[in-house]
């Protein structure tokens, strides 16, 4: 199974993680993404997301697809945010569920970062004394 969400409405944690558990999964996890207070030396106050929603939906269901085949797992789900988004809460949520823990680990991480290499995501970073646009990919 796969899940792919992307929306304006704060993520769950739980909702996320309760898409991948199963039965025959030993091994279930869940990477979650903070907003931090801090970014190179600076203060940051808070980040604004934005993206082209058909495109990074498009290339989310692609990672999932791709774990899925690279790795015995069970279920992926990828949830990420846009908009606003306040010190402490969550932009992005990877759960993956598998049968053993290893696979669930190599692909969550696979799908983070290439989520963060290829998704047309981008995030504003504003701080005190002024902003910064960094893409979610070089």
């Amino acid at each position: 199974m796969i899940d792919i969400q992307l929306k304006e409405e704060p993520l769950s944690e739980q909702a996320c993680q309760d898409l991948v558990k199963d039965d025959s999964a030993g091994g279930l996890v869940l990477f979650t993404g903070t907003v931090r207070n801090h970014t190179k030396g600076k203060e940051v106050i808070r980040l604004e997301f934005e993206s082209y929603a058909p495109m990074a939906l498009k290339e989310m269901e692609k990672i999932a697809r791709a774990a899925m085949d690279k790795w015995d797992i069970l279920h992926i789900a990828i949830h990420h945010r846009v908009g606003v988004l306040e010190i402490g809460e969550i932009p992005v949520l990877i759960a993956v569920g598998a049968a053993h823990r290893k696979a669930a680990f190599e692909a969550c991480a696979y799908a983070i970062d290439t989520l963060k290499e290829t998704v047309p995501i981008w995030k504003k970073e504003i701080f005190a004394d002024g902003a910064v646009w960094v893409a979610a990919h070089p």
